[in-house]
This record gives structure tokens, sequence and C-alpha cells, in this order.
């Protein structure tokens, strides 16, 4: 069900204006959680192409996939930043901001006196979030960093994919991280703001982030030791635990977690109990260093079923299990259905269906509002700042906006 702008409860973030000089996924994933909970953003673009994610696809009734992803509620204001008329206009519109979040090319917003250390010495409660791919220091500093680029760099890629080729992630993983991380950060700068009245500068890198999530191979790694092995889709370091054919050709990922459960297993699915106290497969060490043969037994059992009565055997033993869904079955999945998980938002090409922010709380009612056309409140923000509309139109014919 649809929440419309009146009706909705308002978010802990509503009346704080965000201004993000923005492109790509890091920093517009964000601030789009910015704006979820209330916040008004405010996208700066370039004029005439906008941020160069908006050309990335023309999946969504001609609208890019990743754009509309990550822009919904906010307001597209477009302004060259390297425009001489540009510098009055940031200064007015950042005056006004509680957050200022970019992820330009490094030591672009210092070279535009937008710098975290000029903006909170002219504005000591303001939270400035830098968000780069390695930081604002060290020797990977003005080094450019795409999403691919970090997950190598990180580690990602080198324990993702099979045994014979490695693999990136299907999704921008990286660029996510940064962003639910610098998310995570403003929310944290604005509770200690709470305390101290004092604004924060919050700096967060696309390597540091993914690192952070690559902590558990590198710990497997430990002082020199050998790295989880790429293992497709099973997992590199607990079996059975990935996809498994049935006989009809369908896929069940199931997986176990514990000596109960294999046990369960043994004598529920695969109809052997005492297979559970087999030397070879006594401990989840021995599983993984006997897989090979353990496989041999499960795909001659699941050989004679279809995907429902395997899926029926993992559910009777109490064995996690899932289908292995395409985005048209995630589209459909019925839990998501039966929650009401999606609701539709404006676009410049219709309506469009979006998920509901996955955080569910009784106090406010997310905001979902439109995915903004390029440069669609423009004159409506200069007219805020005060410039007149004879104004606006000499900045539109110097190619300021």
């Amino acid at each position: 069900m649809n929440v419309s702008a009146a009706s909705r409860r308002p978010g802990p973030l509503s009346g704080m204006l965000v201004v993000s000089m923005e492109h790509a996924i890091a920093a517009p994933f964000c601030t789009r959680q910015l704006a979820d909970l209330g916040a008004r953003v405010i996208k700066i673009e370039r004029p005439g192409v906008g941020d160069f994610a908006r050309a990335y696809d023309k999946r969504v009734h001609g609208l890019s996939s990743h754009f509309v992803w990550c822009n919904r509620s906010k307001e597209s204001l477009t302004l060259d930043v390297k425009h001489p008329l540009a510098r009055e206009i940031l200064e007015r519109l950042v005056a006004r901001a509680e957050i200022v979040v970019q992820n330009l090319a490094p030591g672009a917003s210092m070279r535009l006196g937008l710098g975290a250390a000029e903006l909170r010495a002219r504005h000591p409660r303001m939270i400035v979030c830098d968000i780069s791919g390695y930081g604002g220091s060290g020797p990977y500093r003005d080094r450019k960093a795409y999403d691919l680029l970090i997950q190598s760099e990180a580690g990602f890629v080198s324990t993702t994919g099979s045994v014979d080729e490695p693999a990136k992630a299907g999704i921008s993983i990286a660029d996510i991280a940064a962003g639910m991380y610098a998310y995570s950060g403003i929310l944290s700068a604005l509770l200690q703001r709470g305390r101290t009245g004092e604004g924060a500068h919050v700096e967060v890198s696309m390597l540091e982030a993914l690192t952070e999530w690559m902590s558990y191979p590198l710990y497997y790694a430990y002082e020199g030791a050998t790295q989880p092995p790429r293992a497709g889709a099973a997992h590199a370091t607990i079996y059975p635990y990935g996809p498994f054919q049935a006989g009809d050709g369908g896929v069940v990922m199931f997986g176990l977690q514990n000596e109960r459960e294999w046990a369960a297993f043994c004598s529920g699915v695969l109809g052997d109990a005492a297979l559970a106290h087999d030397a070879r497969f006594a401990s989840n060490v021995q599983r993984v260093a006997n897989r090979d043969a353990l496989k041999a037994v499960i795909d001659a059992r699941f050989s004679v079923l279809q995907t429902t009565g395997v899926i029926a055997l993992l559910d009777g033993a109490g064995i996690a299990n899932a289908r292995v869904n395409e985005m048209a079955d995630v589209w459909a999945h019925p839990q998501l259905q039966a929650r009401k998980r999606w609701r539709d938002i404006g676009s410049p090409s219709g309506a469009l269906r979006a998920l509901i922010p996955p955080v569910t709380t009784d106090s406010f009612d997310p905001r979902m509002d439109g995915v903004p056309e390029l440069g669609e409140h423009t004159e409506s923000i200069l007219g805020e700042l005060g410039f007149a509309p004879e104004a606006i139109a000499a900045l539109r014919r110097e190619k300021a906006i």
C-alpha cells in the first residue's frame, strides 16, 4: 500500500538538508538512505549530462537501472561547479545544509573550496562526508577507483568464482559497502553532534570498507596460511553448503552449520543415519577434506528425486534451504508479496515499483518519492536561494546551470 506525502509520518531526518556532489553508486546509495529517513537531498549534477550513472543502461522504461535504484526521493540541481558563477550558488546552498556528501575525483572538493576543513571552519555544526576509492592519504590516494578495481585490490575477486577462474560479484559490492558505511558514519556523527554540538568530518574509502567485509578470509589466511579456495556457489570452508541438482534438473541450495544438522541430514534426507558416524565425514573439517566423496553420495540420492521432493525432505529434517531464483522470481517472490514490500514511486517515465527499505519500524514511514529528471528542481532551488527569474535565465545563458 502506498503512503502519500501528506499522510506519511515524518522520519528522523525530516527537515535536514543534505547537499551531495555525487555520481555513480557509493555516494548516491548513501544519500538515498538518508532520503529514506526523511532528509531533503539536493543532488548536484552536470548540466546537460548529469550523473553518468543515468547513462549506464535504459532498462527501466528508458531509465538507468542503477540510477533508479539509488536516486529516488532526491531533487536534481544542474550546476557546472567549475563555472565562475557557480561559486555563489554553492556557497548559498551549502550554508543551508547540515550534511554535505561528495565522491568527486580526489582533490576536486578542495579545489572548489568545499574541502571538509574549510567547510567546517565556516560551519562548525556541519557534517561533511567524503567517499573515495582509497582515502585522503597514502600512495593510492590519487588513483581512480571503480568497483571492479576495488574488488580486486581488496582480495574479493581472488576468493570468488570457480576453481579455474576468478569472478567479481554480480553487484557493485565495493560501492555498496562504502555507501552503507558512509550512511552509518553520518548517522553516528549526528548522534555525536546531539551530545557535543559539534559537526564532524566522516571519511570512507571503498578499499577499507570492502576489506572489512573480507575479514573472514583474511583471518582464515592468518600469518601466511592458505586462503580459502574458490568454490563457485558452494561455501569454501563448510560442507555440504551450496547448490545441488535434483533429478529433474532443478537446483536446490542448502547448508549445514553443525553436527546436529549433519545427523538430521543423514537420517532424514539421505536415509542413512549410520553415515553420520562415517570417519570420512565425522566433522566439518573431514567433510571439507572429503567433499568429492560426500558429493557423490548426495548426488546419488538427489538424482532420483524431483526438486520439490528434495525441498520437502530438507524441510522435514529442519535443514535450511532455498531455491536458486532469477530476477523474475524475486520480483514475484511470495514472501515479499505477502509482506507487501513493494511500492509505486514516480519517475520521468511514469510509475515504477520499488522495494520498501528493509528496516521496518513502527515510528515513521520511509520516504519513497520519485526519481528526478535531470535538472528538474534547478529553478525552484535557485529561487529558494534568492535568485530572481532574470538571474536564473542569465545563469542558463552562461551555461552555469
